[in-house]
Parts: C-alpha cells; sequence; structure tokens
C-alpha cells in the first residue's frame, strides 16, 4: 500500500472512531444506560436541606426512588440543625459553598426568605385548587406571585371519643322507646319490671349511627347542651378540655374575625384585631371558665392527649399528631375505645370560627444553578398520592389528593381547607405571642375589650415601625351574649 493509501486508510478509521464515540455518547445521554455506551452520563445533583429530623428515612427512601427512574438528576437530602436554620442557608449561598437547591421551610418565614433572595417565583401548573386547598396555595403567595411549594400541614380541629358517644345514644333511644311504650297506669311500675322490659328492646346500628350524627357538635353551645344533659361513665373527668395555654388551639375563637396581613398574610395595611366580634369571641371564650374549669397555668397538650387516650375526656381540641398517638395506644391495647374527627364548630348558629394552620414549604432558592431541575423535584415530592408521608413521618401531606388509608385525616383536611394560614409578615412575627398572652389573661379575668386593644395598638405599631404606640379608639362595646342565652334560644329551638 502507498503512501497516499495509508493516510486515506488511517484518516477513514478515524473518522469511524469518532462516529463511534458520538454515537455511544448520544446514545448514552437519550439511553442513560452506562452499560450501552462509552461514557456514563453524569446526572446533575440537586441538594435539598430540612430542618426535621423525622423526616430523615422518608427523605431518603423517595430519594432512592426518584434517582432510580430519573436519567438525568439525582436528589440528596441533607438534615441540618434547625438553630439559624435559615441564616445558614444564606450564609452557604452567598459562599456558593455545597448551598441548597431546595429547602424545607415554614410558610411563615417566607417574606424574610424571599426578601433576602432566597427564595424564587415559582411558575407552575400543579398549584392550583385541583390539587391544592386554597388555605395551602395563599401560604405560598407573596405580592401576588407563588413562591414555594405547599408541601405538609399542621392544623387544629375537634376530636370526639365515639365509644362514648355510641353508648349515649344507645341509652337515649333506649330510654325513648321504654317511655314512648309504657302506659301511664305503668309508668311507676317497680325497677326490676323496668329492667326486664330495656333488656327486650331492639336498636339497630342504623339508628344508633343517625343518633350518633345528630348529637355531633355543630357549635360550642352544642357541647354545652350535651354536657348538661350526659350521664357519664366513671372514667370521664370532663367532657371538653383542651390545652387553653397554647394559641395554636384558642386562635380558632377568633380567627374568623382577625385580619392579619389579609388572605395570604402578606399585607401591612391590613390589620385588624380589636372591633366588637373579637371583643363578643373573647367575652365568650373567658364565660367558657365556668363551664369548663381549665388551669391555664398547668394546662398541657401532651397530658390532655393522653387523658382523651385513657377515657378521661370526651371532646378535645388537637392537632394531628394526636392520631398516631391514638393508634400506636389502640395497638398496645391501652386505648379501648374509637373516636372520631369533625371540622371545627361554630361559637354559635351566628358566631363562626377559623383555626389557624402553618404549611411547611419546599422552597427553590433563589441561588440554585438548576432552578428548572429543582422544580421539577420539587413537584415531585409535593405531588405524590401516597400515604408514605404520613406513614413514616405523621406529617400530613398539603396536597389533597393523596390517598390516605386514616379516616382521620378527612377532618383534618376539612379544617385545614377553610383555615387561617399564618402570616408571613417579618413585622407581626411575635403577633402570636402578644395574642397568647392575652388569651391567658383573658381567661383568668381580664377585661376582653382592653387585652385586644393592647394586642391591636402593640401590633400596628411594629408593622408602621413608629416609635411611639399608635393609640386604638375605645370601642364602648361589651359582649352582648352569653352562653345562657344561646341555650335558651337552643331549647326554644328544640320545642318548636
Amino acid at each position: 500500500m502507498n503512501k497516499k493509501k495509508r493516510l486515506l486508510s488511517m484518516a477513514l478509521t478515524v473518522c469511524v472512531l469518532f462516529g463511534c464515540v458520538f454515537v455511544a455518547i448520544r446514545g448514552g445521554s437519550v439511553q442513560g444506560s452506562g452499560n450501552s455506551s462509552f461514557f456514563n452520563t453524569k446526572k446533575t445533583t440537586i441538594r435539598l436541606w430540612y430542618d426535621d429530623e423525622s423526616l430523615t428515612d422518608y427523605l431518603l427512601q423517595v430519594s432512592l426512588s426518584y434517582n432510580d427512574t430519573h436519567k438525568y438528576t439525582r436528589l440528596e437530602p441533607t438534615y441540618v440543625s434547625a438553630l439559624e436554620y435559615l441564616e445558614n442557608i444564606s450564609s452557604a449561598s452567598a459562599a456558593g459553598e455545597m448551598y441548597p437547591d431546595l429547602y424545607i421551610l415554614g410558610n411563615d418565614s417566607l417574606e424574610k426568605a424571599y426578601l433576602a433572595g432566597l427564595a424564587s417565583t415559582i411558575e407552575s401548573s400543579s398549584l392550583t385548587e385541583s390539587q391544592y386547598p386554597v388555605a395551602a396555595l395563599k401560604s405560598v403567595t407573596y405580592d401576588g406571585k407563588y413562591i414555594a411549594y405547599p408541601y405538609y400541614y399542621e392544623t387544629s380541629t375537634l376530636l370526639y371519643n365515639k365509644t362514648y358517644l355510641e353508648n349515649a345514644a344507645l341509652d337515649q333511644l333506649e330510654n325513648e322507646y321504654y317511655l314512648e311504650s309504657v302506659d301511664e297506669e305503668t309508668a311507676d311500675q317497680d325497677a326490676s319490671d323496668s329492667a326486664s322490659f330495656e333488656g327486650s328492646v331492639e336498636i339497630s346500628d342504623e339508628q344508633v349511627q343517625q343518633r350518633i350524627t345528630q348529637m355531633l357538635p355543630d357549635t360550642i353551645t352544642d357541647i354545652i347542651k350535651f354536657a348538661e344533659t350526659y350521664n357519664a361513665p366513671s372514667e370521664v373527668e370532663a367532657v371538653f378540655k383542651w390545652d387553653v395555654s397554647d394559641i395554636f388551639y384558642n386562635y380558632f375563637f377568633v380567627g374568623n374575625y382577625i385580619n392579619i396581613g389579609g388572605e395570604a398574610g402578606d399585607d401591612s395595611t391590613q390589620i385588624d384585631i380589636y372591633n366588637e366580634n373579637t371583643i363578643r369571641c373573647m367575652d365568650l371564650y373567658q364565660q367558657l371558665n365556668q363551664f369548663f374549669a381549665i388551669d391555664s397555668g398547668s394546662s398541657s397538650y401532651e397530658e390532655i392527649i393522653q387523658d382523651f387516650v385513657d377515657g378521661k375526656i370526651v371532646f378535645t381540641l388537637a392537632t394531628t399528631d394526636a392520631l398516631k398517638t391514638i393508634a400506636k395506644a389502640q395497638e398496645e391495647g391501652e386505648c379501648p375505645y374509637e373516636y372520631g374527627v369533625l371540622s371545627m364548630p361554630s361559637l354559635m348558629d351566628d358566631i363562626d370560627t377559623r383555626t389557624m394552620s402553618v404549611t411547611r414549604c419546599i422552597v427553590v432558592n433563589g441561588y440554585s444553578e438548576h432552578v428548572s431541575w429543582a422544580n421539577e423535584v420539587a413537584e415531585y415530592l409535593c405531588s405524590r398520592y401516597d400515604d408514605g408521608l404520613y406513614d413514616m413521618t405523621g406529617k400530613v401531606s398539603a396536597n389533597k389528593n393523596v390517598q390516605h388509608k386514616e379516616p382521620g385525616l378527612a377532618g383534618f383536611m376539612e379544617a385545614y381547607e377553610g383555615s387561617v394560614p399564618m402570616p408571613k409578615m417579618i413585622a407581626t412575627s411575635n403577633f402570636w405571642m402578644q395574642l397568647e398572652i392575652s388569651f391567658e389573661e383573658i381567661w383568668e379575668g381580664a377585661d376582653p375589650n382592653e387585652a385586644l386593644k393592647n394586642v391591636s395598638q402593640r401590633v400596628k405599631t411594629q408593622v408602621s415601625g413608629s416609635q411611639q404606640i399608635i393609640e386604638e379608639d375605645y370601642i364602648d362595646f361589651t359582649g352582648d351574649v352569653t352562653w345562657t342565652d344561646a341555650e335558651e334560644y337552643y331549647d326554644e329551638g328544640m320545642t318548636e
């Protein structure tokens, strides 16, 4: 072979080799298979930071599933201490050293994150009311834009001992049947004859369930009426008891009439705490101490939930964590009772309530170099319909399409849908502490009018940045309704 032919042959060989390499690389990037290409495709790592250690096992499991099914990206979750959590995210991002592309944050801190450049605007077709409750969408809204994905939530609502209500319903039905059946002449028959008769009454399960439905409270007034007529077993120490020292369980009393930052909790021009409706609600709250004497100084949520598990309480206010506590006690044979969950009742027929909610969100870091991939991962985490998040962590997904095996979660989702999201304004961050203090003072006898006026003045002063206290005009109004009025109205309605 002459020199010219040898050069031509070498050139053709090089071209063939480059062609093979090109095909291999292209094939590897499309198929994502290291075995079918010369070079493995390098995946982009999306780092997720979180500050709740109970999420660790779940996030590791989900990341394995994600990494096995996605060709170009891999999820890397990292637990970071909650101490100065957002500050650490900011420092790492500014330094460009192993900072997160995504992180989990409470919705009440979103303004702080966004103003620091740590939250990107979200444009996603998944953030719709068909996927999430309005409260979830409002919790991640700032200045009219979505700046995070709703992940899981916490709120409070009413729990009741279903076993006790079933027994009470059966007793009512048997007594009604007996009274309707006996003749006036035999009404004074001796106790033994009466007992013999009652034993022959047949009440169907359907009748019992219908009566329970009628007994379930729509208002706090209904609970008061139940307490007055309930023939409680010896185990019951209180018909209705809740942690009066914690604002999370008290807020529903005024939640429908307080406005902190509008529906999204981000508008500093909308502050309305001190008004006739809130005074009326807090006056009724104070009056409940006459019916359900609870010591605010020794009130403990954990002890109250344990009392509920032990059958010492018929009705209580609880957060979602109570369901796991009850389920565990039932499995261990320490809770022979069934329970039910209701959306938060009104105070009275014409005085509504709204509970508070906190939504933990997944935020796309404004410093991320992989914003598109980070959004894709966030959607993957928040759009899962399986029950794994609750099963492994006790956290309840904000996605209302998740198929939960725990039936009680439906009641919490209903409460969440109508809840008030925790405001995200930095200027109102200590509002909750101030309101909690005022609740305790009012429960112990302080004037509801003066207490609310003081809270409103302090909050408005903080929001305005004024050095002088902004004085509210005194509202010359005292509570114009009592629980006794409501009982009389209730009795009249029943008589009619």
